[in-house]
Order: C-alpha cells, then sequence, then structure tokens
C-alpha cells in the first residue's frame, strides 16, 4: 500500500516572552496533541501553556530568562514517525541561532511532555519538566519508552493521581527506569487532580517555577524538590505536591 504523503507544514517557534536576545536561559513550551493526527497543529493547545510562558518570562525578568511555545507541524505523534520530537529538535537548533550557547529547559504537557522526555539528549538541554505525560505502555507497545537521552539532565515530572486520560502509574515507571542511571529524576503526584491540573493549578505552576529557574538561573531550590531529587525510589517519585506550594517562597 502507498503511503499517503502528509501536508506540508513547517513547524513554528513562537515569539519570546520575556528577555530578548541577550537572554541567559531559554524555556521551550511544548503543548499537548494526540496519538494520530495529521491535522494542523491545535491553538488550544497552544494556548494551555500560555499561562507557564507568561509566568516564567515575569519571574525569570531579572535572570534574563526567554520562553517560546514550540507550534508543531501536525497534531500528532503519529507512531514511530514522532513527528513532535523532531520539531522540538528544530526549535532547539532556532534557539542555538537566536541565543547562542545558553542553557535549556524542556517544559511538556501530555503529548508534549513525551516529547521534551525524548529530545533531552541535545547538547543544550540541561533539564526537562514532563507535565502528565502522555507515554506508552511498553506491555504492550514492546519497547520501553528510551531513557538514556536524560543522563546528565535534571528532571521534573508532574502527575495527577486521578488523571484519566494519562497513566500516572506509567509515568512513575519510566521515572524509576531513569533513576536507575540519572540521580538528578524526581516525580511529585498532585494527589485526587486530572489530567489538566486544574485543582491545584497554583501549586503546580508554583513548583514549574522553581524547578525551572534552579535548573537555569542558579535559583535554590524549594526545600520539597531538594528533598524529592535526593531520596531513594519510590520516595522521591512519588513526592506529594502540598497544598499553599510556594507560598513561602514569596516570603
Amino acid at each position: 500500500m502507498t503511503r499517503q504523503a502528509l501536508p506540508r507544514r513547517d513547524a513554528r517557534l513562537g515569539r519570546a516572552f520575556g528577555a530578548d536576545r541577550s537572554a541567559q536561559g531559554v524555556v521551550l513550551l511544548l503543548p499537548g496533541g494526540r496519538a494520530v493526527s495529521t491535522r494542523r497543529r491545535s491553538s488550544r493547545a497552544a494556548a494551555a501553556v500560555l499561562p507557564l510562558a507568561r509566568r516564567l518570562a515575569r519571574t525569570g525578568a531579572g535572570a534574563e530568562l526567554a520562553t517560546h511555545v514550540v507550534h508543531y507541524r501536525y497534531r500528532g505523534w503519529n507512531g514511530e514517525d514522532a513527528h513532535p520530537v523532531e520539531d522540538v529538535e528544530w526549535a532547539l537548533e532556532q534557539v542555538v541561532e537566536l541565543y547562542g550557547d545558553i542553557p535549556v529547559c524542556l517544559a511538556g504537557w501530555d503529548m508534549g511532555a513525551r516529547a521534551a522526555l525524548r529530545a533531552a539528549g541535545h547538547p543544550a538541554v540541561v533539564s526537562v519538566l514532563a507535565l502528565a505525560p502522555w507515554l506508552p505502555d511498553h506491555r504492550e507497545a514492546g519497547e520501553p519508552e528510551p531513557v538514556r537521552q536524560l543522563a546528565g539532565r535534571k528532571v521534573l515530572l508532574v502527575h495527577g493521581t486521578d488523571d484519566e486520560h494519562t497513566d500516572p502509574d506509567l509515568s512513575y515507571r519510566l521515572a524509576a527506569r531513569a533513576k536507575k542511571t540519572n540521580p538528578d529524576v524526581c516525580r511529585f503526584e498532585v494527589h485526587t487532580d486530572g489530567h489538566a491540573l486544574r485543582q491545584h493549578r497554583g501549586e503546580v505552576l508554583a513548583l514549574a517555577e522553581n524547578f525551572v529557574l534552579g535548573t537555569l538561573c542558579d535559583h535554590d531550590f524549594a526545600r520539597p524538590v531538594v528533598d524529592a531529587l535526593a531520596a531513594p525510589p519510590p520516595l522521591g517519585l512519588r513526592m506529594p505536591l502540598a497544598a499553599g506550594f510556594g507560598r513561602s517562597l514569596r516570603h
């Protein structure tokens, strides 16, 4: 059977929030998507990561932090093609051209979190933030999701315990495999929250901000992040995200 030709589209790097080309660190925000779809990128999914983009640009202004949303060519992961991973790798090269040799954090949600984890092997990447990651069950897919590319990066996964769209147990398993060779992996559980992490959005955004500024701008990690990185499995991979996280950081 002849393979159907895909629509010709280009990935796009969204406008910068925060610092200009003098930035000392860059965050690439990677929206969610679908398992299979060659439709045009979803503006709704891109809009869902804008609150984090704006927050990071605002709080990282003094540290010369810039954030960009990556707009994919296609809405879907699309099996072995893994189109979002190619788009993220392209975006990383664009960042190098625009800003030079500066550290990058890949911050993704849902399908974008999987793309962030996959593309972490790029030399510019120093950290990965994976929110409610969509991951395959290797017992069905046959091949486990790779983790070798995460070596040398700081990695934070965040998952709601009541997520019915992406399985929190799969992100725990991936974190456990990654932790065997990379001590700088931790995972937080947001109890009673679902896939969109709306119920504890303030705490999730505060945790994301603390992690990103800690990995890109040499800010101090909050004590729960320090404890999660230091704790052996399963403790550091099932760290509960406490209500009110982030309030004490403002004092």
